[in-house]
């Protein structure tokens, strides 16, 4: 009984940790297209965010690259089980609250996207922790 239950973890894990993965390579991508083609990435979206991605404060550029790249290394580190994943979602916490912040003080903030995106940053990170905890991560 308790192999399967611990064999039901491990592949939770695993599946959760493989689609942070997903995600997050996503996330990196979207975030290279608005850096490299700006009027194309921003063209469905309204004036108003249109206008503020031309004119993003520097706090906002450095805490949207923090969350990009931080939990994109966070879930490269998780899928390796290595403890460095907790820190590296620590910074994309981080650094994804600094960005909504901006967004928030400019009037564009999708509070929807905004929730569940933190909401998906915090479960790597609690999954994370939890498994540096039992002593599962090296």
């Amino acid at each position: 009984m308790e192999n399967s239950v611990a064999s039901a973890q491990s592949t939770t894990f695993k599946v959760v940790a493989w689609l942070g993965l997903v995600w997050n390579i996503l996330g990196a991508c979207l975030y290279l297209w608005a850096k490299l083609d700006p009027a194309g990435a921003a063209a469905g979206a309204s004036p108003a965010m249109q206008e503020y991605m031309v004119n993003m404060p520097i706090y906002a550029h450095i805490g949207w690259s923090l969350g990009i790249w931080g939990s994109l290394l966070g879930s490269v580190l998780m899928v390796m089980r290595r403890r460095q994943a907790v820190p590296a979602f620590l910074v994309s916490l981080l650094g994804a609250l600094a960005s909504f912040g901006a967004q928030l003080r400019a009037g564009v903030l999708d509070p929807g996207m905004t929730v569940f995106i933190l909401a998906v940053i915090a479960l790597l990170l609690w999954l994370s922790r939890r498994e540096v905890a039992a002593g599962r991560f090296a």
